[in-house]
């Protein structure tokens, strides 16, 4: 057991688990509930644990044995307060690290090389390694931030359309529409935005790339200000030298024909995902605490 490494993707929906032998060669899966550290630090504990059980026993291992093998956990919020020192000190491992979800992602695209990574789904977060080096920006949600996430592009169609309703901006089809949805009563949107969360707006997004691409003068405006705002957030990472851009999540495609051949010309299809990303860097502690016990 003491051979094995253990990478675990802890999202808001899921824990997904992988365990790998120390050459990163997977030999088991497993799958539990959501890691919610901000919000849910004991049940995401414990589904962080089961996750991993369930990886040893999908490999034909003891299920129950998981204090002999090296862990890494990525999760959103692990560099918010103490919340990641908290799980990372709970964690039943050998040896156990709590990094970021964005981190996993930066390493399951780029593996060990350089480069910068943008990730764009209800939120969105960009992270770049230069020599090496870390540095990650955004990510501090959609009231104050996540330019170009899919709850932004929801909240900025309604107030759009909200716009509209009063004659400050253009009518477009897909105003009317959101009009339509609600009754063609304002009202009704803001009630619906006092209480919508980012994945409540966030399921508009699809709606608005699909406008745009229609050429609705609304929808293409959103989606243009939003890739103005992913060059602006690339530009500020970007170096002359750094080899790739990798965009991630479920917007990543949508973005592409959007941004600015600068930025293009640079996009590389990612290596890997998140998962891959945390096996990776698990390999990686088991085989430092190996040279380490030598």
């Amino acid at each position: 057991m003491t051979e094995l490494a253990i990478g675990i993707d802890g999202g808001g929906t899921s824990c997904r688990a992988a365990v790998a032998d120390r050459n990163g060669n997977v030999i088991g899966r497993g799958k539990s509930g959501p890691a919610n550290i901000l919000s849910d630090l004991e049940n995401s504990l414990l589904n962080i644990v089961e996750s991993a059980r369930q990886a040893l026993g999908d490999a034909g291992l003891d299920a129950g044995d998981v204090s002999s093998v090296s862990a890494v956990v990525g999760v959103a919020g692990a560099n918010v307060m103490d919340y990641g020192e908290r799980i990372e000190r709970a964690l039943p491992f050998a040896e156990g690290r709590v990094v970021t979800d964005a981190l996993i992602s930066l390493q399951g695209a780029l593996g060990d090389g350089d480069g910068i990574v943008g990730a764009f789904g209800t939120g969105s977060v960009y992270n770049a390694r230069r020599d090496g080096r870390l540095r990650g920006i955004g990510g501090w949600g959609f009231v104050v931030g996540d330019q170009a996430s899919g709850a932004r592009l929801g909240r900025d169609l309604m107030e759009r359309s909200l716009l509209a309703h009063d004659g400050v901006r253009p009518v477009s089809p897909i105003t009317e529409r959101i009009m339509a949805e609600y009754g063609n009563d304002p009202e009704r949107i803001v009630e619906f935005a006092h209480t919508a969360r980012p994945k409540d707006f966030a399921r508009y997004a699809p709606i608005v790339f699909e406008h745009a691409t229609r050429g609705d003068v609304v929808a293409a405006g959103i989606v243009s200000d939003a890739a103005t705002a992913i060059g602006e957030s690339l530009e500020a990472l970007l170096w002359p030298e750094c080899p790739s851009i990798c965009l991630l999540g479920g917007l990543a495609e949508a973005y592409e024909p959007w941004l600015s051949e600068r930025y293009r010309s640079r996009l590389a299809r990612p290596k890997n995902d998140a998962q891959q990303g945390a096996v990776e860097l698990a390999v990686k502690l088991l085989n430092d605490r190996r040279r380490g016990a030598a």
